[in-house]
């Protein structure tokens, strides 16, 4: 036998084999990358499932720092007492604030957009507070603060907090 005929015959050999290696590993390879895939699915479907009833209390509580904050239940919950006008309007403040803190890590599980419009809806209670306060004798009572928001109130079509109220339960329902 010559070194041509030993050389064409490993080449017989060698090629059908390297074909079948690299076909195998090409298969091979897609195999496991699929299964990857799959197994990365399956992760991130569970965490979407164990993240859900987070997300729906998010929208829950932040739907009650709406009701809570919104000027006829805020005025409820903090009743005027024999007080100025002034230290009124602080305590309102005050409890739209701490409303505030309390609910701020809800951020967490809802969008950023919806975080910006109850962030929005907080400045507008806030402001409209400090606006109404500015249209009240400056030695009113309480009392007449309280009556003088709930009037300017009735004549506001819409509020901050019934704009932040729509968007929870829109965003919340891409989830229902």
């Amino acid at each position: 036998m010559s070194v041509i005929t030993v050389i064409l015959e490993i080449i017989k050999i060698s090629v059908p084999a390297l074909i079948v290696f690299f076909t195998v590993n090409y298969l091979f390879r897609n195999y496991l990358e699929g299964q990857q895939r799959l197994r990365q699915q399956e992760i991130e479907r569970e965490q979407k499932g164990a993240s859900l009833p987070l997300r729906m209390q998010a929208y829950e509580r932040l739907s009650l720092f709406c009701e809570r904050v919104s000027i006829p239940t805020l005025l409820l919950r903090v009743p005027p007492g024999d007080q100025p006008a002034k230290t009124y309007r602080l305590a309102l403040l005050l409890a739209i604030q701490q409303e505030f803190e309390h609910n701020i890590t809800q951020q967490v599980y809802i969008s950023s957009q919806l975080w910006e419009i109850i962030k929005a809806a907080r400045d507008d209670a806030v402001n409209f507070i400090s606006v109404v306060s500015e249209k009240i004798e400056p030695d009113a009572s309480a009392a007449e603060f309280r009556k003088a928001l709930l009037n300017y109130n009735a004549g506001r079509e819409a509020t901050g907090m019934d704009t932040a109220l729509q968007a929870i339960k829109k965003e919340a329902s891409i989830y229902l």
